[in-house]
């Protein structure tokens, strides 16, 4: 049985118990299996010091944030979620005023205005409209059909968060990551260029579960790509598997590609909020090659 203890005395293998609360960052971005309440455990477990830092699925960025890497890559295969962080990143005074346009609309024409915006979206993929369903759908989770359109619904009792306030959140997250390379597409591609003495940070989707991800991928490959790391010598982090309430959503990892393991705590699952009206307690692992 796991022996509980705080972050500061984790080693190899022990469960870290969230006596310590993590310093947290107001999400931009919401997405599902965002590690917000994991980013100050996983910053803190990072190598002192290696090159540049790859993060191939990006989501929410809540890790990319916390750690502040000089030199930084981002991708994911989910093109209308890139092209909204690069409009955060570049033009956050016209998503700001989009979203104020919208969200006063909204507020005094009705709930039509969110389903309107809605269909514009899954026609061009607007991701001003794209960042406003997220702050004012059901929880703020982007979530895609598999056409890959967005059929998250609006938040009846709650109409997104107020200009003023989501602005400062904006400003904030375009400034601290004005150097981030944002790339789209798979993430051998995205992380290709990387070298021996660099970090990737991986949080690929559970590989059993199914419909509720942008995208899926192979087992096999990603346990292929995590070894040719390793013979590149290049550092990894991974949060690969976990349990959420009585569910075990472990997955093989053969020993031979990691060199420890923690288990974090991560608070409860969004998407079983939403769907079954239930919270369910999530615990991920981690797996380092270092």
């Amino acid at each position: 049985m796991d022996t509980q203890y705080t972050f500061s005395q984790i080693t190899d293998g022990f469960q870290v118990s969230n006596d310590i609360k993590p310093r947290r960052v107001a999400p931009v971005i919401k997405w599902s299996g965002s590690k917000r309440s994991q980013a100050s455990f996983i910053v803190d477990l990072l190598p002192k010091e290696y090159g540049s830092y790859y993060e191939p699925f990006i989501g929410s960025g809540a890790v990319l944030y916390a750690a502040k890497p000089p030199r930084a890559m981002a991708g994911d295969v989910c093109i209308p979620l890139i092209a909204l962080w690069k409009t955060i990143q570049t033009e956050p005074e016209k998503l700001i005023e989009h979203y104020t346009t919208y969200w006063h609309k909204l507020k005094n024409d009705g709930y039509l205005v969110f389903y309107e915006v809605r269909d514009r979206f899954n026609q061009d993929q607007n991701p001003y409209d794209l960042f406003f369903l997220s702050r004012t759908c059901v929880n703020g989770l982007i979530r895609f059909n598999g056409k890959g359109e967005f059929n998250n619904s609006l938040h009846h009792t709650r109409r997104g968060i107020e200009p003023a306030k989501i602005a400062e959140i904006i400003r904030e997250w375009g400034a601290a990551l004005s150097h981030v390379d944002f790339r789209t597409g798979d993430y051998r591609d995205t992380t290709s260029d990387a070298v021996s003495g660099d970090l990737i940070y991986l949080d690929p989707p559970y590989f059993n579960t199914k419909g509720r991800y942008y995208g899926r991928i192979d087992y096999t490959e990603f346990l292929d790509y995590l070894d040719s790391l390793n013979r590149r010598n290049i550092l990894f982090v991974l949060s690969y598997d976990g349990k959420r309430g009585d569910i075990n959503y472990k997955t093989p990892l053969p020993s031979s590609l990691y060199k420890r393991k923690f288990f974090v705590k991560s608070g409860n699952s969004p998407f079983r909020k939403v769907m079954d009206k239930e919270a369910e307690m999530v615990e991920e692992a981690l797996y380092l090659n270092w």
